[in-house]
């Protein structure tokens, strides 16, 4: 892959505007083994986009509004655009509302265009040209399970896949409680065109005999990229709060849910949304730490972080015999930094999932156990 972008600023007196731009080139080579890049065929793709944006303060600068529009352009799709706005108001320096709409595609990636892996059961495919004469699966086991009769066959066409689209209402609130402890609010709702999931169907070959009799030949089972015929919505809402004790610690945790309803729809579409509905974290930190322990001992420039996250279990959503239901979890991180300015340097260790609590978080994937980590950064300048 390559990447390509850039941005500028300019500040004229009736407000702040940026614009940019980006341009990225696909080159996979897989030689069959993920892509349908076989027989000498050869997948490239690029895609490009270019964005403004204006921001402006009013009504003695406590009101700001945000007006932005984006054009992307990939090779296999339409041009289009995703217009968006945002206001946020400062009632007083404790206390700021945000209210925000927003626009956004999101392209279908290479796998949802190019792919073709066969995983035994079923072939995971892309789809840049539609598939017709599929059969449905409930179908086709209502006719492998009784007397053969054709009639109870299903079949369906599936377009090309398209572009997701997303409109989302968000609306937020930032206050000081009080002079150690803060919190930040956020609610949105999303609604999805064009929704981005999968669709599993049979190719089968039918005939009926001339002595009598349906005879069915089940040439392979697909799962196929496609895009909701509905509209699918989502929504969400997170909280958190941050408590400062005195000059170098804090306690922190946020709470966010999450929801994707299909609004009673009987489209097949399968959304893959994998996102758990109820997650928490709850953590404890120190920074620039300065301290005598024992009298005697002098730490100056120390911090750490303790963070305990809670994740609820979920249906995972992947390709036919990847599908399952993941486990609520827990995980602790933990990490230590040390500041020395003679060297210009911060040291620093840590771990994620520091108790190495073995678990699933893609449902036929690995178990994820501990990280551990060590870096050093040098300021040069």
């Amino acid at each position: 892959m390559v990447h390509v972008q850039g941005e500028y600023k300019l500040t004229p007196k009736f407000g702040d505007v940026i614009i940019g731009g980006n341009y990225r080139k696909y080159l996979p080579q897989s030689d069959g083994t993920i892509f349908s890049d076989t027989s000498g065929r050869k997948i490239e793709s690029y895609e490009f986009g270019f964005y403004g944006g204006l921001e402006k303060k009013v009504l003695e600068d406590k009101l700001k509004i945000n007006l932005t529009l984006r054009a992307d352009k990939n090779q296999n799709f339409d041009l289009l655009l995703s217009p968006a706005a945002s206001l946020v108001y400062t009632i007083d320096p404790k206390n700021v509302v945000r209210l925000s709409f927003s626009s956004a595609i999101r392209n279908p990636t290479l796998t949802d265009q190019y792919l073709y892996y066969n995983v035994g059961r079923a072939k995971l495919l892309g789809n840049i040209t539609g598939y017709d004469s599929l059969v449905t699966i409930p179908s086709l086991r209502d006719y492998l399970s009784g007397f053969p009769d054709l009639d109870k066959l299903s079949y369906f066409n599936i377009g090309p896949v398209k572009p997701e689209k997303v409109k989302t209402i968000e609306v937020g609130y930032r206050a000081s409680l009080t002079d150690n402890l803060y919190a930040d609010a956020n609610y949105y709702y999303s609604v999805y065109t064009d929704f981005i999931g999968y669709i599993v169907g049979a190719d089968v070959t039918t005939s009926t005999s001339p002595f009598g009799g349906d005879f069915l030949e089940l040439n392979d089972v697909f799962r196929i990229a496609s895009n909701s015929q509905d509209k699918v919505s989502s929504q969400g809402f997170s909280i958190g709060l941050n408590y400062f004790i005195g000059k170098y610690f804090s306690i922190n945790g946020n709470y966010s849910w999450n929801e994707l309803n299909k609004q009673g729809s009987d489209d097949p579409i399968i959304p893959a949304y994998n996102t758990p509905r109820n997650k928490y974290n709850l953590g404890f930190g120190g920074r620039d730490i300065e301290a005598m322990l024992f009298n005697k001992i002098k730490i100056s420039n120390w911090s750490y972080n303790i963070n305990y996250k809670w994740v609820q279990g979920f249906l995972f959503e992947g390709s036919p015999q990847f599908t399952g239901e993941i486990e609520s979890y827990e995980v602790v991180d933990m990490q230590i930094s040390k500041k020395v300015p003679q060297l210009k340097s911060v040291f620093k260790v840590g771990a994620s999932n520091l108790l190495n609590n073995m678990h699933y978080e893609v449902y036929g994937g690995p178990l994820v156990g501990r990280l551990a980590y060590a870096s050093i950064l040098v300021t040069l300048n």
